[in-house]
């Protein structure tokens, strides 16, 4: 089992070519955020990734002909209970949450810890 599979088991029924590229991408990267352009939760939450200067990777799903089977995974992976739930934040492979949960970690100073692991 490959360590996506084991970190989300839910996709583990769904292997396909989008998985794969989520996988990928969540490795690439110290911190990626699955967008959508107009989203203004979105917008918060690369905010404060740019008052920390901390560099991060966005891909926005509403700019991809094959976003919505990205969001998919996405919800499987993460448990969203929404299907439009952006932004999906990971940081060093491991999902952190949405904007909300950036904005309280940033604001109580974890996550500049987070980021220094």
């Amino acid at each position: 089992m490959d360590h996506i599979s084991a970190l989300f088991p839910n996709i583990a029924q769904m292997w396909n070519p989008h998985v794969r590229f989520v996988q990928d991408l969540i490795n690439s990267d110290v911190v990626v955020i699955f967008s959508k352009s107009q989203c203004p939760y979105c917008y918060m939450a690369k905010d404060v990734f740019r008052k920390l200067r901390q560099p991060y990777t966005a891909i926005e799903l509403d700019q991809r002909r094959d976003g919505e089977e990205i969001q998919e995974v996405l919800r499987k992976m993460t448990g969203a209970k929404s299907y439009v739930q952006v932004p999906r934040i990971f940081i060093n492979g491991r999902f952190i949450g949405g904007a909300n949960d950036i904005k309280d970690l940033y604001e109580t100073g974890k996550l500049r810890r987070i980021l220094n692991k």
